[in-house]
């Protein structure tokens, strides 16, 4: 169904919201592309310089094939929206407690997590303005 028919009905705050659910279903989507194949590309891959197994990433692709699944049922179903924002509050602080362990430090043999934090904090913004909206 074209966009526009999709949010005729909607305020402006909802369409809003519906167009942040939608592109948050592009990234998911993209995301999953990158995993599948290995595309180690900051953003679509957030711990991209780091050692990996590709079986690793086949997995996580196909997880965040879950997600834009969610968000998209999201985007269609407002009743939708607070599993959407629980889950997105796991991945935030999921990926601050990655940032700060043990585990990603002895891979990085003293090299700087700023990069991950950064992502980090795009996920909390996108969820912050998930919540807002």
């Amino acid at each position: 169904m074209p966009v526009h028919l999709l949010t005729t009905h909607l305020t402006m705050p909802s369409r809003l919201l519906h167009f942040a659910l939608l592109a948050g279903v592009a990234y998911f989507c993209a995301m999953a592309v990158a995993h599948f194949f290995g595309i180690k590309w900051p953003l679509l891959f957030v711990y991209y310089d780091v050692p990996f197994h590709a079986y690793q990433d086949k997995i996580i692709s196909f997880a965040v094939v879950a997600y834009a699944c969610l968000w998209w049922s999201a985007a269609r179903e407002r009743s939708v929206v607070p599993a959407v924002l629980v889950a997105m509050g796991f991945t935030v602080v999921g990926l601050a407690a990655v940032n700060l362990s043990d585990a990603l430090a002895s891979v990085l043999n003293g090299r700087s997590t700023r990069a991950y934090w950064w992502q980090t904090a795009m996920f909390a913004g996108y969820w912050v303005l998930l919540f807002v909206l």
